[in-house]
């Protein structure tokens, strides 16, 4: 379905309660089927692939498809990889693009006995009894490798017969997610070392306990896109945690870049204008530790007419879309370019740079989403700018099935197109 998106004019107020975190909420799934004994979730995610999740989990199918949730499939892959029997775990034909090599072979090496049915290294798997799993219990992971395979990892250590001594080899990459996880399993009574490189949990017992999921923090961060783009800002939105488990928290620290102040209260955060700050002309940022917000942001300054100059993009690459392809492609719709940096200006180190330059011209431009929810949600923004198309808007339902909805509520107009 494409949406005509407009909005008339730039003044955001009102109060919206965002959606659970799918990251939270999936791997409290996770936990909870671990877990000897059931125990409530409040506040469960109603995305797409936490709904998915939910199901997959409490399946007897010999075949199950986690279309195109990343996440899913690979906190699946180990989970199932513990279990009697055989499944087959399958996908979209983009998440047979998703490589899920490296969880494989280190799964392989605990013991799973599993194997690919088409690509070497890539989905659909089959997912046989395992073979003695855990005899090894140590494991070295390159530590540049995508997060949610070391958690998908982590999760399943306890119940291993002698728990999991996992050295990561390198640069870790999106570290806030691993101790999400770690601090989950800690909530559940799961204790870890985490020395250096390399994390050592012992041979435990999860413990059920009550678990409420937290607001997720890069849903929230659209509407902090809108409230730069305000003339008029006074925004609730509710459930975000100040003491938040989610590395994409530090949004509140970002926006200060561009002039919104956030106001943690018992309900969750209210958004205004800061009214002696200036917005920044050059908006630095890593993006290594929350790669999610980079699109968010990359709209934001270009919205702006901000100099962006990001780093650690990169596991952008292999999320549900090349998200810096895409981010290239469709901000120069709107005369906002997204550039690579020659090495010279990081002649010391690895990092990769980009630059973001321009000021968005918003012609009633047509954003294709590349099967990415965030690229619909991210665009959605520069309707304050001017009239938009949004192809396949209900994408969104991945992570934030509202999102529409709620924008409707802070004025924005949407049209079925077709």
């Amino acid at each position: 379905m494409t949406i005509a998106l407009t909005k008339s004019n730039k003044k955001i107020k009102g109060e919206i309660t965002l959606n659970g975190s799918k990251s939270i909420a999936n791997r409290a799934l996770i936990i909870r089927a671990l877990c000897p004994e059931d125990f409530p979730i409040e506040k469960l995610s109603n995305s797409k692939d936490t709904i998915l999740m939910d199901a997959l989990l409490k399946s007897d199918s010999d075949v199950r498809d986690a279309g195109a949730a990343g996440t899913t499939f690979r906190f699946l892959t180990a989970y199932l990889s513990m279990q009697e029997g055989t499944q087959i775990l399958t996908g979209t034909e983009r998440m047979k693009l998703r490589p899920i090599g490296v969880l494989v072979e280190a799964l392989k090496k605990l013991g799973a006995n599993i194997e690919y049915l088409e690509e070497e290294g890539y989905p659909p798997l089959k997912i046989h009894s395992p073979n003695n799993l855990g005899t090894n219990n140590k494991l070295s992971i390159s530590a540049g490798t995508s997060s949610q395979y070391i958690s998908a990892l982590l999760m399943i250590a306890p119940t291993l017969p002698k728990g999991l001594e996992l050295t990561l080899d390198g640069k870790i990459v999106s570290r806030p997610y691993i101790e999400m996880t770690l601090n989950m399993m800690e909530y559940f009574g799961v204790k870890h070392s985490w020395k250096e490189q390399t994390i050592i949990v012992q041979p435990q017992t999860y413990q059920p306990k009550p678990f409420t999921v937290e607001a997720d923090w890069s849903g929230a961060s659209y509407h902090y896109a809108m409230a730069a783009f305000s003339e008029e800002l006074d925004l609730q939105l509710n459930g975000l945690f100040k003491k938040s488990v989610q590395g994409d928290s530090i949004l509140a620290k970002m926006m200060e870049s561009f002039c919104i102040k956030t106001s943690f209260n018992k309900k969750g955060v209210r958004l205004t204008k800061y009214k002696t700050k200036k917005i920044a002309s050059l908006f630095e940022w890593d993006f290594l530790k929350c790669p999610d917000l980079a699109q968010t942001l990359a709209v934001v300054c270009g919205g702006l007419g901000v100099q962006g100059l990001f780093s650690g993009l990169e596991t952008l690459r292999i999320k549900e879309t090349d998200r810096i392809a895409a981010l290239q492609t469709e901000l120069a719709k709107v005369q906002v370019y997204v550039s690579p940096l020659p090495k010279r200006f990081s002649p010391k180190s690895d990092k990769e740079y980009y630059m973001i330059d321009g000021k968005a011209i918003v012609e009633k431009p047509t954003f294709p989403t590349y099967e990415d929810h965030r690229m619909a949600m991210a665009f959605a923004p520069l309707a304050m700018l001017g009239p938009i198309e949004v192809e396949e808007a209900m994408v969104v339902e991945k992570s934030y099935p509202l999102f529409w909805k709620d924008i409707k509520k802070l004025g924005f107009k949407i049209k079925n197109l077709k």
